[in-house]
């Protein structure tokens, strides 16, 4: 979700700040402080604490102000939360977390895919790791990472499970990061390639064992790779 806009301009500062730390746990913020830090109307700042207040971030009360929740109350699976927290000191923890959920959700949701996933599906998966094959051969990490963002998210949504399918925003996230932080290598690697086929090629053809072993190798070598980038 993209708010545009005045509030807009207020949330690309506020919710970085926040995610970051840099406005910490418990500060409470007043309506006419942020009014006049950002010269906007009284009507804007309540958009963006209203969005910022949907992600738990905040919590906002009458003679009490605007007051900065515990992270452990965040709705971290919020694509701009997740965004926010990878622009900051938060990111390798923010990746590694990330990184884990795949490992735990990606191969289960390949295999069910194998069994649930339409023709429409099908044909749609093939179709993308053919796509990820050629933008992986051109070097063009702008189009290989679409696709790749397209091919996940159309795994989870293929399991049939509708909270994995959920979940196709914040795996994008994660791809996405990793991309802008200089996390992926120039050209992505054959063998991967070669294993997002290979799930295409078993959740076409019903194979769920294949599926989710082929998944899981992609997913933890992922984070394997991460983990070292990181140290």
């Amino acid at each position: 979700m993209e708010i545009q806009g005045l509030p807009g301009r207020v949330l690309d500062e506020l919710g970085p700040a926040i995610a970051s730390g840099e406005i910490p746990e418990g500060a409470v913020l007043r309506g006419e402080e942020l009014e006049g830090r950002f010269g906007v109307s009284r009507t804007v700042v309540r958009e963006a604490v209203r969005v910022l207040e949907g992600m738990r971030l905040v919590a906002s009360r009458r003679r009490v102000g605007i007051t900065v929740q515990p992270k452990s109350l965040w709705d971290v699976f919020d694509p701009m939360v997740i965004r926010w927290r990878l622009a900051g000191a938060d990111r390798p923890a923010q990746l590694r977390s990330l990184g884990s959920l795949r490992v735990a959700v990606e191969p289960a949701a390949a295999a069910l895919a194998a069994t649930h996933a339409t023709d429409d599906d099908r044909r749609e998966l093939s179709s993308l790791a053919v796509e990820l094959t050629v933008a992986a051969r051109e070097a063009d990490l702008t189009t290989f990472l679409g696709h790749d963002i397209a091919f996940h998210a159309l795994v989870l949504r293929a399991s049939g499970n509708e909270m994995f399918a959920h979940l196709g925003d914040t795996v994008g996230a994660v791809l996405t990061g990793r991309t802008e932080y200089h996390l992926m290598p120039h050209q992505p690697e054959p063998y991967a390639i070669r294993l997002h086929r290979e799930v295409a090629d078993a959740i076409c053809g019903g194979d769920a064992a294949h599926a989710e072993r082929a998944m899981r190798t992609i997913v933890t070598g992922a984070l394997e790779e991460l983990n070292l980038q990181l140290g």
